[in-house]
């Protein structure tokens, strides 16, 4: 009965509790143009956290914690590949990519060079449109597979200037992963 008592007790007064409560820093973007996105800044850098970046070597160990102590997991083998920075600890940046994986990698590692992929999510491999200007009525200029990676300098919060090896153009920003919903950035 006590027990019972208890968690309805925690349920309404975190359940319950009106958006007014809720501080306004929270409620807010923090500058940078993404909607909704908390102000927090990293404690090493105080940089945004989470903020996109990408990987800067051919060779990344991913570390289970913030140490070389520590074991390393995996390695990515794919520079300029974009990851979330999630977390920061002295030197060492904790990161997830777009599958969620998580792990802690240095941070010399990384660049704030922005890069995305475009519908890695997409299973059906259905090829996404690059346009000559940041209109739907704009020609398409090619045709880009999911998991193509391009680097991306700006974006208007609804398109993102695209560009790899054998492409540039524009590209609808919710078919990316690397930048934010409604992020904007030049």
């Amino acid at each position: 009965m006590l027990r019972s008592l208890v968690i309805a007790l925690v349920i309404a007064l975190v359940g319950g509790l009106p958006a007014a409560a809720i501080p306004a820093a929270a409620q807010q973007t923090d500058g940078s143009g993404t909607p909704g996105a908390a102000q927090r800044k990293g404690s090493s850098t105080g940089l945004r956290v989470p903020r996109f970046v990408s990987l800067k070597s051919d060779a990344v160990n991913v570390r289970v914690g913030p140490s070389r102590q520590h074991a390393i997991v995996w390695r990515y083998v794919r520079s300029g590949m974009p990851v979330e920075v999630t977390q920061e600890f002295d030197n060492w940046r904790r990161i997830r990519d777009f599958e969620g994986a998580e792990g802690w990698v240095f941070h010399s590692l990384l660049s704030g060079v922005r890069s995305a992929l475009v519908s890695p999510w997409d299973t059906n491999a259905t090829p996404v449109p690059i346009r000559r200007d940041a209109r739907l009525d704009s020609p398409v200029v090619t045709r880009l597979e999911p998991g193509v990676q391009g680097r991306v300098d700006t974006c208007d919060g609804q398109w993102c200037h695209l560009e790899g090896d054998q492409f540039e153009g524009w590209i609808e920003q919710d078919a990316l992963w690397g930048v934010y919903p409604g992020e904007i950035f030049d």
